[in-house]
């Protein structure tokens, strides 16, 4: 990014970073200043993946895609830095910002996430979001690269369904609430080989149509939320010392997959 500072001669600002290979978490302060991704910075250094974004206290001017939002205590936005924007905020501004790559967003979501500038984090899922990203900083000192990755694929878990507006009580039909069911089921039952949409649909007494159009709702499909929730497993599963014995081919099978070659060839694809 480029930078303006309003002052160049004397810049003061603190910042503190919690990174894994996936995640990266900064709660950071500083002077006034004003950050911009341009065009040119984009074609030199290509980076697809999404910024959540919200101030703890001060504001934050945000423009990208044509739109300017303020962020105050309580808002937060998620964008890319696959697209220009700028930046801008004052002294008193306390943020944080968690860098996520673009497959957890898109992935879940079967296509390219919009552009979320009024995310309300002052309650249901936002609340939650901003009370566990506040936690994650606060226990910094006492969490493992696994556990870390754990707390954040969670938080993108609810970002995912804050960005396609699906934390309102009101969503059309029961949609919500069956989408809802089957993430837990598919969760729960995941390393079941024969888990499928047919069996979800007779376990909780839903017609397979009924959960088709719950996970359409949201982007996905009850294939893909399955591959999905395995893949997660497969991750969590390999970064756990205690599943160091397993093979490749044991570790497919538990984690439900009809073979080995058929894990690999989809963590591979994800």
């Amino acid at each position: 990014m480029d930078y303006r500072f309003a002052r160049a001669e004397v810049f003061r600002g603190e910042m503190v970073r919690q990174r894994s290979g996936t995640y990266q978490v900064v709660t950071w302060h500083s002077d006034q200043i004003e950050y911009a991704r341009t065009p040119g910075l984009i074609r030199q250094m290509p980076d697809p993946d999404y910024r959540l974004l919200f101030p703890l206290s001060g504001e934050l001017r945000l423009r990208q895609d044509d739109q300017e939002v303020r962020l105050t205590p309580g808002t937060g936005s998620l964008f890319t830095l696959g697209a220009p924007f700028e930046l801008l905020h004052g002294a008193s501004l306390r943020g944080v910002i968690m860098s996520i790559p673009a497959q957890e967003i898109d992935g879940p979501l079967n296509r390219k996430a919009p552009l979320a500038t009024g995310l309300d984090l002052t309650k249901g899922l936002g609340r939650v979001v901003h009370s566990v990203m506040r936690s994650l900083n606060q226990e910094r000192d006492h969490l493992t690269t696994p556990q870390f990755d754990a707390v954040c694929d969670r938080v993108v878990e609810l970002l995912c369904m804050l960005a396609c507006g699906n934390d309102r009580p009101d969503a059309p039909g029961h949609l919500t609430e069956v989408e809802a069911m089957v993430r837990r089921y598919v969760r729960d039952h995941a390393a079941d080989p024969d888990l499928s949409g047919n069996s979800m649909a007779r376990a909780l007494g839903w017609s397979l149509r009924q959960i088709q159009l719950a996970l359409q709702h949201v982007g996905t499909t009850p294939r893909d939320l399955i591959r999905e929730e395995r893949l997660r497993l497969v991750r969590e599963r390999l970064l756990c010392a205690d599943c160091g014995h397993m093979t490749i081919t044991d570790l497919a099978y538990a984690s439900g997959f009809s073979s080995g070659s058929a894990m690999s060839t989809a963590f591979h694809r994800r």
